[in-house]
């Protein structure tokens, strides 16, 4: 098969095309202009240079291709506008080259998130509607809406993985941080439940999604069947680093009015800051969790990696490369 991955040389991206390049695949990577492919240079994928808010670039890139995973998107913004206009917007432009330009699409397969569905302490289901409590979450509920009003016309499916943890992971890296500090952050309030998935189980999840034919048209949640907390995130990121830590307890109204702070700060700069409004409601709703039992009925996929084996391979890979 023949696989447009963008957002290829992401987090996730770069998993993913390493495991369809293993499986024996023809990998075309969507790089943006000015940038290099990193860490999957001299591997034998094919650059299409484009964007995804870039009609043309688009119909270039779907030429030809049996899959393509949309996992490009916009994760840190200090506008609403922005998050729809890439992460929403980009996903019809990508949908309408592919109805243009692939007709021998047999998969098109979109990175959702568990944040289109909104927080749960109990396990957000497939058939539950989205409620999204954050810019970021309403984005990908819509990028949802709109790949699934596709399915008529082209073969269709949404992965929605909650946090994602493993080798590579930039959204994780302040938390590691804090441990190597001897700090454990925790939140006012009752604990908030999490699931989540390693990177490596995630991509075979989202491989799981183009080669079943009964995931078309469908969404699925791709998480572990373990649950966990923010806190003991951070315990085991502890544990794999050596690291007894101490507890400082914040409170959420602090939280809050950083967030308020550095997004206003984002807008005047220019830069995309690492806390924001979407990262305080994410850490203070009340729980994010998801069901994966459909994802294993129906497809047969599962998650293998605990989350000590994912802390612990992403602090090990976190060091190698001299960012901890």
């Amino acid at each position: 098969m023949k696989a447009l991955v963008t957002g290829a040389t992401g987090f996730l991206g770069a998993w993913l095309v390493r495991l369809l390049l293993e499986r024996g695949h023809g990998v075309r990577g969507l790089v943006r202009p000015g940038r290099t492919l990193g860490a999957l240079e001299g591997l034998g994928i094919e650059e299409a240079r484009g964007d995804v808010t870039d009609p043309a670039s688009l119909a270039r890139a779907v030429e030809g291709c049996d899959w393509v995973f949309h996992l490009a998107g916009l994760r840190r913004a200090p506008r609403r506008e922005d998050f729809m206009r890439v992460n929403a917007g980009a996903t019809h432009t990508l949908l309408a080259a592919c109805l243009a330009g692939a007709p021998a699409l047999k998969r098109f397969v979109l990175a959702g998130s568990l944040a289109a569905a909104g927080p749960s302490r109990e396990g957000k289901r497939e058939e539950d509607g989205f409620a999204p409590v954050e810019w970021y979450g309403e984005s990908k509920a819509e990028a949802e809406r709109i790949a699934l009003s596709f399915a008529d016309r082209l073969p269709v499916a949404v992965a929605r993985p909650p946090r994602i943890v493993g080798p590579g992971d930039r959204e994780n890296l302040f938390f590691f941080k804090l441990a190597r500090a001897g700090v454990v952050l925790a939140f006012s309030g009752p604990t908030r439940p999490l699931s989540f998935i390693d990177v490596e189980d995630c991509a075979r999840g989202l491989l799981a999604l183009a080669e079943r034919p009964e995931a078309a048209g469908q969404s699925f949640f791709l998480a572990s069947p373990e649950r966990t907390d923010l806190e003991s995130v951070q315990l085991e990121v502890a544990s794999a680093l050596g690291v007894r830590p101490r507890k400082v307890r914040l409170p959420s109204s602090i939280l809050r009015a950083a967030a308020v702070a550095a997004d206003a700060v984002s807008l005047v700069a220019g830069t995309r800051l690492l806390l924001n409004r979407k990262l305080a409601a994410q850490l203070l709703a009340p729980g994010w969790t998801c069901d994966p039992s459909k994802a294993r009925r129906v497809l047969g996929f599962e998650a293998a990696v605990s989350l000590g084996q994912s802390v612990a391979r992403a602090a090990r890979w976190y060091q190698e490369q001299g960012w901890l």
